[in-house]
């Protein structure tokens, strides 16, 4: 049974006709009025969707996620962290939801369980042991030094270019979007660079919320399994290591629940925003041209791109520990709240203007807020920012090959992510990074007279041909300017 909506603070709808089968309006909205969050309909415009909800219901709205599973979705940008900053009365627990007991959902079968079911992990958890886990999460990403990791970022990034940079052709989505983030992360946890195919698919098809989500999820657990396996008897510098030898004593289950949080959480944000701010680079040229005469750089286009599209735009959840009221709603204990980072960002209580600049300010919900707010957002920056320089420094000619009104979007209740980016470029030949530069020749040592080359002895003077400096790189935001300029 299911508890009636008029106890949990859901609005009754009112009684009238009911629209046939297949209608817009029959499959946007559940038994009881509620707006869905999953479907066509909120598939095809969900920024769209969330003003409606705001219009209708201000700052927070009861929405229903996938099997019309009943959840308060956060609007309002202060409701948000107002949320997400307050543990004692939102809790992270799960286990705290009335839902699980009620029979409002399949615990075995329901596609939403890998992202609001319980897991031994620092996201599950409140108080001193979200603390003693997220240390340990924090430690082991933090023993990273900055330079290191965009070293192994170019290194990714570069391989991934010689792919197709001959071809004049790319589609930028399923060919460095998708794959850089993966393979940066699978390098920092430990595992295999040959592992990242199957880990995109898996993680893609997870945050979907398919009938495929928990076998997805099962195969996303098995490997990070046998890394743990691996590492327990070899362990490295790397993520997987660095949390079994964390004085927090996180048990081997600890260890890859937590390993599969980084991996999904860092995984699809950062390929999700590498793809908009390349979607952007390609279709506005008042963005583009602001790259390219030096009034934005390139982390600031990245936090303007975090502001209007996050990567996450639904982010699961918090559960009321009491009766409490929250933008006008009553919202009754063991209720799920949502927070809605991407409806938050654009709340005109902040923004009363959505076009005026706000690269400059990293005010904004994109990785959440509050205790539980992303400890990786600095490593997913880094990524996107590395990752995109060096696509744009060797393609700054890059332009979009299919009209822009072509291009498609897949949406979930949780993300909303570009399919597909096709651009075309000037041919050029690939670029070997795999292996590091010589070091140059020590000069001799000098004796303060002027030295003169080696020669045999009998042999004619030569005057040595004058040193050849290499040209300086030219940045490719000149080489963009340039490009503009011309056309």
């Amino acid at each position: 049974m299911t508890f009636p909506p008029a106890e949990h603070g859901w609005p009754t709808a009112e009684p009238g006709p009911t629209p046939p089968a297949g209608c817009p309006a029959h499959t946007a909205t559940g038994a009881d009025g509620a707006t869905r969050l999953y479907g066509a309909a909120a598939a095809t415009d969900p920024m769209g969707l969330y003003e409606k909800l705001r219009a209708t219901h201000g700052p927070v709205a009861p929405v229903l996620l996938d099997g019309d599973v009943r959840a308060w979705l956060v609007l309002g940008y202060l409701e948000n962290r107002d949320v997400a900053s307050r543990p004692t009365q939102f809790s992270r627990d799960p286990r705290v939801w009335h839902g699980w007991t009620s029979g409002e959902i399949d615990p075995a079968t329901s596609p939403l369980v890998p992202m609001i079911g319980w897991r031994p992990d620092c996201v599950c958890a409140d108080g001193e042991e979200h603390q003693r886990l997220r240390g340990a999460v924090t430690a082991g990403l933090s023993q990273f030094d900055h330079r290191g990791i965009r070293r192994h970022i170019a290194r990714f990034a570069h391989q991934l270019i010689d792919t197709f940079c001959q071809s004049g052709e790319a589609e930028l989505v399923g060919q460095f979007t998708e794959h850089l983030p993966m393979l940066t992360l699978t390098h920092l946890l430990g595992m295999s660079e040959e592992s990242g195919p199957g880990l995109v698919h898996a993680a893609r098809d997870l945050f979907k919320a398919t009938e495929t989500s928990l076998a997805s999820n099962a195969y996303v657990l098995e490997s990070l399994e046998q890394l743990v396996v691996a590492k327990r008897a070899r362990p490295g510098h790397d993520i997987a290591s660095a949390l079994m030898a964390h004085p927090a004593n996180l048990t081997d289950e600890e260890v890859v629940h937590h390993l599969r949080l980084i991996l999904l959480a860092g995984y699809e944000t950062t390929a999700n925003l590498m793809s908009n701010v390349l979607r952007m680079v390609v279709t506005d040229p008042r963005f583009r041209g602001s790259l390219a005469g030096g009034q934005m750089t390139l982390p600031e286009a990245v936090e303007q791109v975090l502001w209007d599209e996050p990567p996450l735009m639904v982010c699961p959840g918090r559960w009321a520990k009491g009766d409490t009221v929250l933008g006008g709603q009553q919202i009754k204990t063991g209720d799920m709240l949502l927070l809605g980072l991407a409806a938050g960002n654009v709340d005109q209580a902040i923004r009363p203007d959505p076009s005026t600049p706000v690269h400059h300010n990293r005010a904004h919900l994109s990785f959440s807020a509050g205790t539980h707010e992303c400890p990786g957002q600095d490593i997913g920056r880094i990524i996107a920012d590395s990752g995109i320089d060096i696509l744009l420094t060797r393609l700054p000619d890059i332009t979009l090959a299919v009209p822009e009104d072509r291009l498609t979007w897949r949406s979930s209740t949780w993300a909303r992510h570009l399919t597909a980016l096709p651009v075309n470029f000037a041919a050029r030949p690939p670029q070997a990074k795999d292996a590091p530069a010589p070091l140059p020749v020590p000069p001799a040592r000098s004796n303060g007279m002027p030295s003169a080359p080696l020669r045999p002895a009998n042999s004619p003077a030569t005057v040595p041909a004058p040193e050849r400096r290499p040209e300086p790189r030219v940045p490719w935001w000149t080489r963009l300017g340039h490009l503009l300029r011309r056309r």
